[in-house]
């Protein structure tokens, strides 16, 4: 009989498991690792690219191209130091910080146990400082403080300074939002957790302009959106709790919170965020919109257009912290016979891989000729995410693959030679069945 061990694995043992399938099977790897690693920074190996792609894809279909009232947009990363100015980034985004008097060495002050005592060689800590978490730089030849910008801390302030280009292009009516994936830097003085806190990373963000009188509406709405489509990715939902964020913790421009935290192996941290951003930054950007009557309203002559700065409901999700939770939502080991197996139980639509395909022997030309032209090639054509798997006995190929979280290995042996079928085994299960060569794609489609 199996059994899945995944609610009895240690915390610390269930991460380090996590970093090491991520980099053995290419899923994630130490930034710069051959010169010694960068803290706070990580590659994407070919297997993470397509898992973040899935769920870029996935956020995108429901929030962008599902929808009527909303229009993407990718603005840049290198921005006039006016809009962080504008926006209160300059002044107000820092960290507190100490710095060990000894060892020199810093730390979050809010994240230390003992606020006088440095964690790493027991030396006194100096008074708590703030510190900016953004990453400055200078654009063009020029010495000069205007040469001065930041790598972008968040996504949203690109959305906001192209507000009116949206308007002035589409003139979308109330409400409507503004979607943005792409990449964000802060200089995290202490980077932990492996993608859980980093110095850069991915952002899905959307910035959802209303009317002040419909906040609480919309908050409600896009929590429940949210939620939704946590589900819809496949995290286990019993470990996403929400937490309602106090007034003395939340961010500058935000005048209600609440965070989503997932039960990470170290602790319960948050995940994505949902924000009432209030008309703080349109109005720093001295932005207005000019609000229409609605039709039945104009053709009666009672309503009239006025001049107002939209407030914003701001749902905001990392795409790495994700891809972690998603993993570790995903993870399960097995056992039978005596032998423990592990998985990623992604779901088809999500995982890197939907099927791989294998010749039963590669030293068999007649094989290997007709799962390449009769079985992988048209899969690969048809799908995309097809893997070729030759590399050692069927039994490692299975859990290879099972560790990459495909769903479905097809194996070409000598019977496929007479009767066009092949044997399709499910990760989950381990159950096998025939199935006839021409109904494969069928078959899968069926399935994802």
């Amino acid at each position: 009989m199996k059994k899945e061990k995944k609610e009895n694995l240690q915390e610390n043992d269930l991460m380090e498991k996590i970093v090491s399938l991520c980099k053995r099977r290419g899923f994630v790897f130490q930034g710069s690792e051959i010169y010694g690693g960068l803290g706070g920074t990580y590659d994407w190996g070919h297997f993470g690219v397509a898992l973040k792609n899935n769920i870029k894809q996935s956020w995108w279909k429901k929030f962008v191209d599902s929808r009527r009232d909303m229009y993407g947009i990718d603005a840049a990363i290198l921005m006039r130091q006016e809009v962080w100015q504008a926006s209160g980034h300059v002044a107000g985004f820092a960290d507190p910080m100490s710095e060990c008097e000894k060892c020199k060495m810093r730390f979050r002050a809010d994240q230390l146990e003992d606020a006088k005592k440095c964690p790493e060689c027991g030396g006194k800590l100096g008074e708590v400082k703030q510190f900016n978490m953004m990453f400055s730089t200078r654009v063009g030849a020029s010495q000069d403080s205007s040469a001065t910008s930041y790598l972008r801390p968040e996504t949203a302030q690109g959305m906001f300074v192209n507000f009116k280009n949206t308007v002035d292009a589409f003139h979308p009516r109330l409400p409507f939002g503004l979607a943005q994936i792409g990449k964000a830097f802060r200089n995290e003085i202490t980077p932990r957790d492996f993608l859980f806190r980093q110095r850069e990373f991915e952002q899905m963000e959307i910035e959802y302009f209303i009317r002040e009188e419909d906040w609480e509406k919309h908050f409600e709405y896009w929590r429940g959106e949210m939620l939704s489509w946590m589900q819809e990715v496949g995290l286990d939902m019993a470990k996403v709790h929400e937490l309602e964020v106090l007034k003395e913790d939340r961010a500058h421009y935000s005048s209600r919170t609440v965070d989503f935290e997932f039960d990470y192996p170290f602790g319960k941290k948050e995940l994505f965020g949902l924000a009432y951003r209030t008309d703080f930054d349109l109005k720093n950007h001295k932005l207005e919109y000019i609000d229409e009557p609605a039709d039945a309203e104009a053709m009666s002559g009672k309503g009239k257009s006025q001049k107002i700065v939209p407030h914003v409901i701001e749902p905001t999700f990392g795409v790495d912290r994700a891809v972690l939770a998603l993993i570790l939502s995903v993870y399960v080991e097995d056992e039978k016979d005596g032998e423990v197996r592990s998985y990623l139980k992604f779901k088809p639509n999500i995982a890197p891989v939907i099927c791989a395909v294998s010749p039963l022997l590669k030293n068999k030309p007649e094989l290997v000729e007709y799962a390449n032209k009769k079985v992988y090639e048209p899969l690969k054509a048809e799908f995309g995410r097809v893997a070729w798997d030759d590399n050692g006995n069927i039994g490692k190929r299975y859990r290879r693959q099972d560790e990459i979280g495909t769903p479905f290995c097809i194996v070409v042996d000598f019977d496929t030679l007479t009767d066009d079928s092949v044997t399709v085994r499910d990760r989950d299960t381990g159950e096998q069945e025939r199935i006839k060569v021409a109904d494969l794609k069928k078959y899968i489609k069926e399935k994802i």
